[in-house]
C-alpha cells in the first residue's frame, strides 16, 4: 500500500514528515494523510513532488514489494 511504501522510503532516508513536506513543497498534513489513510487519494502533482523530493520514481512509490515489472 502507498501509505506503507511512502513511510518506509521516507524513514530509510532519515527524512521526517516535516522535512519531506518542505523539500517537496506540500503541506505536512498531506504527507500525514497519505501515510495514515487506508484510502489516500493524493493528486498526481503531489505524488510527483514527493517522488522527486525522495529521489525515487513514481513506480517505486506505488509498486508493492511482490510486484515485478512484468506483472501489469
Amino acid at each position: 500500500m502507498l501509505k506503507f511504501k511512502l513511510k518506509a522510503i521516507r524513514e530509510s532516508k532519515g527524512i521526517s514528515r516535516y522535512r519531506l513536506s518542505r523539500i517537496a513543497g506540500v503541506n505536512e498534513s498531506t504527507i500525514q494523510m497519505i501515510e495514515n489513510s487506508d484510502d489516500p487519494n493524493p493528486t498526481f502533482k503531489v505524488m510527483c513532488k514527493i517522488a522527486d523530493a525522495l529521489e525515487v520514481s513514481l513506480d517505486e512509490l506505488r509498486r508493492n514489494e511482490d510486484e515485478s515489472i512484468t506483472n501489469f
